[in-house]
């Protein structure tokens, strides 16, 4: 059986690993192998290792984050194997960060050393190179990888699912230089990440514009919960600032406005470990107060050489953007950062389309819920990637079950049903790769589907989104472009039809939750919208030899 698997971050990377024992495995990404978000991840992955901790613990915790919008079963799931899994990457060789302290040691009854991060109940976020967790765990797996006979195609961009006869049948990709590519399949794994570049302030990689999602929406799949973005409340607030780990503020940092006053001591009981959503707006909210002001996090009450110690990468960063953190507090405001909702899936990965999977922050499983719990993204990557990929067996692996049905969208968004402008390419109105069609988008999508929303922005935004024409996906930025498009006018008409405020999705009209609102809401187009890929024969895989030996166990 030849499963493609497209993405390589921590899911990618472990289906990949996983399948390849059983199945023959081509792994699709579109950078270098480490190009993606996981590389970037510095918090690390939380997991309910200790003695004093348990998986229930840490499914109450995750429950409570996701304001009462994350699936029970898939949160059990994820924190009730995630010790096995984690075990796993001890086993490959990860190099989590050790502490020789004793209390510790009598705490955890190990020498693993742990941080806290946002709505955690305990110290349980394992990291590695004080603020690399990410890169340490991308290295070790694609070590694991290259002892795996895997078909690895680096800078290969996923542009269509084939489907035949209602099924996944394999990929259309593209080169760096938009040669064109079919790979046929017997399953196709999408493991390709978020798309935070909806929006113009990120944390996320430039790989992540939302590939896999926008492929699988045109080719029919049922996706859930796109309104549920979440904004990271620390991105350090200069040009080209990157994210700053909630681990700063689990280890004592605290947010203080332009007065010096530490303002969310007044709003919420956890202060600057409330949950993310809760800090992200009341950082907003103080920017607004102070015309635009920037608010400070500032770590300067923690021990300098721990800070330095503790937080390498991070004060790296910050020396360059031209702070001494030791000394001073730091310029930090939102962007966004992930996405819980995605490709509707189950507790194995399986799509509402036979022969599609899905993992990592490309799939909705409803684990996170309206609010991603901090430091659970890698742990999700790493238990439903393994799920998975136990799960492509048989001839075609088995669909994804839906407990309703999915509101059908007729033309993604817009006026009058026009099947030709939902997200198919063509017509004399394409403005190309030169930009245009990406500055629309996060333009709209930070003004009016950002962290803060009202019917009228919103309404609006779907107007404006239905007015841009698609570009033809002759090249990768054109791709991705197109794929931004389709999402942002999903993305638009979910938020409308959610008329309360809930966890990540915050409506100034609508500003309280509504009980009687569904937790979930899923969406398909319809298909006399959805673009079809011609029907030619498959162009060969190039295979690159690499030799076998262990994998994730």
């Amino acid at each position: 059986m030849h499963v493609v698997v497209v993405g390589s971050g921590i899911a990618g990377l472990t289906a990949a690993i996983r399948a390849s024992h059983v199945h023959d495995v081509t792994l699709v990404t579109k950078g270098a192998l480490a190009d993606g978000a996981t590389a970037a991840a510095q918090g690390g992955i939380a997991v309910a290792l200790g003695a004093d901790d348990s998986a229930a613990l840490h499914v109450r915790d995750t429950l409570a984050a996701a304001a009462g919008s994350a699936d029970e079963r898939a949160v059990d799931v994820l924190c009730t194997d995630g010790p096995a899994r984690v075990r796993d990457l001890l086993a490959l060789g990860v190099p989590f960060d050790r502490t020789a302290d004793r209390a510790a040691l009598d705490r955890y009854g190990d020498d693993l050393a742990r941080g806290r991060e946002a709505a955690h109940g305990r110290w349980r976020v394992l990291h590695a190179d004080g603020d690399a967790t990410g890169a340490a765990v991308e290295a070790t797996l694609i070590a694991a990888l290259h002892r795996r006979h895997v078909t690895v195609l680096e800078r290969t961009c996923l542009v269509d699912l084939v489907v035949r006869d209602g099924q996944v049948r394999g990929v259309d990709v593209l080169d760096l230089l938009g040669e064109p590519q079919r790979i046929a399949a017997d399953a196709v794994l999408l493991a390709s990440g978020g798309a935070g570049h909806l929006y113009r302030e990120t944390t996320n990689p430039l790989v992540a514009t939302g590939d896999g999602t926008a492929a699988a929406w045109r080719a029919g799949a049922v996706l859930a919960d796109l309104e549920f973005v979440q904004f990271h409340p620390t991105r350090l607030a200069v040009p080209g600032g990157g994210l700053v780990s909630e681990a700063v503020r689990g280890e004592g940092a605290v947010l203080r406005d332009a007065r010096g006053h530490r303002f969310m001591t007044d709003l919420h009981p956890d202060a600057e470990l409330a949950p993310r959503d809760v800090v992200a707006r009341a950082i907003a909210a103080a920017v607004r107060a102070q015309d635009g002001g920037p608010v400070l996090l500032d770590a300067t009450g923690l021990d300098a050489d721990f800070l330095v110690r503790r937080f390498p990468g991070l004060t790296r960063a910050t020396r360059a953007a031209g702070f001494d953190w030791t000394r001073e507090g730091v310029p930090v405001s939102p962007a966004a950062h992930y996405a819980m909702g995605g490709i509707a899936t189950d507790a194995e990965g399986r799509t509402s389309l036979p022969g599609l999977l899905a993992v990592g922050e490309t799939a909705c499983t409803g684990v996170h819920g309206a609010n991603r719990l901090a430091s659970n993204s890698l742990l999700e990557g790493l238990v439903f990637a393994v799920r998975a990929a136990d799960a492509v067996a048989g001839p075609r692996p088995a669909v994804l079950r839906l407990r309703g049905d999915a509101t059908l969208v007729p033309t993604v968004v817009g006026g009058a049903p026009d099947a030709s402008r939902a997200s198919r390419p063509g017509g004399p109105e394409q403005p190309g790769s030169d930009g245009a069609v990406r500055h629309v988008v996060q333009s709209v999508m930070t003004d009016a589907v950002g962290l803060l929303r009202d019917a009228d922005g919103l309404a609006a935004a779907r107007r404006a989104l239905a007015d841009v024409a698609a570009p033809a996906p002759t090249s990768v930025r054109a791709a991705e472009d197109r794929a931004l498009l389709d999402l942002a006018r999903v993305t638009a008409v979910a938020a409308e039809a959610r008329t309360e405020s809930r966890g990540a999705h915050a409506r100034t009209d609508h500003p309280d939750t509504d009980p009687s609102a569904p937790a979930s809401r899923t969406w398909v187009l319809a298909p006399r919208a959805r673009p079809t890929a011609p029907d030619t024969a498959p162009a060969p895989t190039v295979r690159r030899p690499v030799a076998p030996q262990e994998a994730l166990a």
